[in-house]
């Protein structure tokens, strides 16, 4: 799965590494993103691309409670053309969630290391996403995401079952284009991230506790 993830890239390099031309929020360092809060998400709109905050934590249209999200932070790869609640969103809402390195935690015999999980350039990626919007019995649009996951390449299968799905740059676009739909195709995006471009550390355990959004969290500690 993928439970955590961190955000902090200068604002002008990110709006040039996505091919953005504003940001319509206020832009914040995000050391530790967690679950059911706002995050930056990517759509294509007319042929180009616009970001904006959507809850991380899927409700689909259909959905009768929003507590529903809670449980859809992450959709497996090998299975969106067979859930119902992913189908028609990976037809028609796919969405860019934006990075520069992700959590998961390594079963050790002391106990569980947190593991911070980048590029090796320090670069920011971008993870494959579905989003939809619920209609809130008061009348409320609750825009929500889910970031896919598939199985772990080399680096990350040492320290856990699942990984996100990260998005090559030059796939970006095909994953975004809502206008073209062929699934072989686009499922051939939703593999493992090659795992060479990629590097694995160990973080302070402060990272565990979302309230702990501070810089410390993607420091490298001793083992």
């Amino acid at each position: 799965m993928c439970g955590r993830f961190s955000l902090f890239a200068d604002p002008l390099m990110f709006m040039s590494e996505f091919q953005i031309d504003s940001l319509p929020f206020d832009w914040h360092p995000r050391y530790n993103i967690a679950p059911g809060q706002m995050i930056p998400a990517i759509i294509a709109d007319g042929g180009k691309r616009r970001v904006g905050q959507l809850r991380w934590g899927l409700v689909p249209s259909w959905a009768k409670d929003e507590k529903i999200g809670y449980s859809m932070i992450n959709a497996r790869a090998e299975t969106l053309t067979a859930k119902p609640a992913f189908r028609r969103l990976f037809e028609r809402k796919r969405c860019l969630i934006p990075a520069d390195g992700f959590y998961e935690w390594k079963q050790m015999d002391r106990g569980k290391q947190p593991m911070r999980i980048t590029m090796r350039n320090g670069e920011p990626f971008g993870f494959a996403g579905l989003y939809d919007t619920w209609i809130a019995p008061d009348g409320r649009k609750v825009s929500t995401c889910t970031i896919i996951t598939t199985q772990p390449n080399e680096l990350v299968a040492d320290i856990h079952d699942r990984m996100p799905v990260i998005l090559r740059r030059e796939d970006r676009s095909l994953w975004l284009d809502r206008d073209h739909f062929d699934a072989n195709l686009l499922k051939s995006l939703l593999a493992p991230y090659d795992a060479s471009e990629m590097r694995a550390y160990p973080v302070s355990a402060i990272v565990g506790n979302p309230k702990n959004d501070v810089p410390e969290c993607i420091q490298e500690v001793a083992w």
